[in-house]
């Protein structure tokens, strides 16, 4: 689905509070039943949590068209040097979230900071300039493009630091510069996540969005990508990172979001929202014993 940009979308007249009923939801609309109702409507751990945060989203309602709301207040604060991953069911709207934070869908209600600074519904290559990546789920990579030109474009905000994000991304993905002559077409779906992410980092981004990395990716490729994203964060950005593949995200993630239609439903550590018996029970299943 193509959002809409903030030009072309009507807004609703009212955004309900926390205890009203909101806009029909996404999963509403289908008839699909939901998986968990709760939601964290106790906000202090976040807002004690955010206070320091490089970036934050209060409250967030955001959809892709006019009454139907895919996020419904959700909540989420990452500190730098963090990576932080987003869980939850199909539909949970963890897509949605980062694309609104990256300025890809409208705000209807809430903000979003970074280091202290409103960006809520800035375009997303102010966002870029001000420090923000993004690598989508498909679509990722200028297939007629070789490598090098791939990641000269993501440099094109700071052309005269190519030569040096050029070393830096090749640090963390070796084959890159093996390769740098071949098409981005040619490549494996593997290969073509690492150009990905090597090209968001071309701009020298604080914060790094991830939306679902692994997927499509066979399972040996999978667990690359996990160990590439920490190689990231370690390399000192901060990222935040959806992902269907929960348990092996929370394995690796200093802290976790599981989302539900919309909202909150749970915000701990990785460890222990692996360990957590509800967790487990609604949104990991035998995956988490495994």
């Amino acid at each position: 689905m193509t959002a809409p940009t903030p030009e072309n979308h009507a807004e609703p007249d009212r955004v309900p509070t926390r205890d009203e009923p909101g806009p029909v939801t996404a999963a509403d609309e289908d008839g699909a039943e939901p998986v968990s109702r709760a939601a964290v409507v106790d906000r202090s751990d976040h807002l004690a949590g955010a206070e320091s945060a490089l970036l934050r989203a209060d409250e967030l309602y955001a959809g892709y068209i006019p009454g139907v709301n895919i996020l419904n207040g959700a909540d989420l604060y990452v500190k730098k040097g963090e990576l932080i991953g987003i869980i939850g069911p199909n539909g949970a709207g963890k897509s949605t979230l980062l694309k609104t934070l990256f300025g890809l869908v409208p705000v209807r209600s809430g903000s979003v900071t970074l280091n202290g600074e409103d960006i809520t519904n800035l375009k997303a290559h102010t966002l870029v300039a001000r420090g923000v990546g993004y690598v989508p789920q498909t679509n990722n990579v200028f297939p007629s493009l070789t490598i090098e030109e791939n990641l000269e474009m993501g440099a094109f905000q700071v052309p005269g630091k190519f030569k040096e994000r050029f070393e830096f991304v090749c640090e963390i993905f070796p084959a890159l510069r093996e390769r740098r002559k071949q098409r981005a077409g040619s490549l494996s779906g593997g290969e073509r996540q690492m150009v990905a992410m090597g090209r968001a980092l071309m701009t020298e981004p604080s914060v790094l969005l991830l939306d679902e990395p692994s997927a499509g990716l066979s399972p040996k490729l999978q667990d690359l990508v996990f160990i590439q994203a920490q190689q990231i964060n370690k390399a000192g950005v901060t990222v935040i990172m959806v992902e269907q593949n929960a348990r092996r995200c929370l394995q690796i993630c200093h802290r976790g979001y599981v989302l539900d239609q919309g909202r909150n439903a749970y915000m701990a550590s990785g460890r222990d929202l692996i360990n957590d018996p509800k967790v487990i029970q609604l949104y990991l299943g035998t995956l988490a014993r495994a």
